[in-house]
């Protein structure tokens, strides 16, 4: 296995994506030395990408959104969730947070993290 080493610069990240590229073409066998050369690298890509491409977790508002999106959900279909009409929108248009009851009830309905709901 070539001498492989942190990830620090811009420089060395791409290099290392460089490398992984090549390896991910020789399609390597599992045990081999290239398998876990590329094991090695995409370990140390991922935690140079964490600290320096950090992905923010989506707001609440944001969450919900997705989620009326993707099942086709308007507004009125929330209601139940939320208790009213009024409550709905305030939340939509950010000038409402979620109550503990309507976070329960959201994770239980849409099996959210409640990570996703917490403001």
């Amino acid at each position: 296995m070539p001498n492989i080493s942190p990830i620090r610069t811009k420089k060395d990240y791409r290099a290392a994506l460089k490398r992984i590229d090549m390896l991910i073409m020789r399609n390597p066998q599992e045990g081999s030395a290239a398998y876990d050369e590329l094991d090695v690298l995409g370990t140390l890509v991922s935690a140079y990408e964490d600290i320096h491409f950090p992905i923010e977790a989506p707001d609440p508002v944001e969450t919900i959104k997705y989620v009326m999106e993707e099942n086709g959900l308007k507004q009125k279909d929330l209601i139940p969730y939320f208790g009213s009409k009024g409550l709905v929108s305030e939340f939509l248009n950010g000038k409402r947070t979620l109550s503990i009851a309507t976070i329960k009830e959201l994770h239980k309905a849409f099996r959210l993290p409640y990570e996703l709901l917490i403001s």
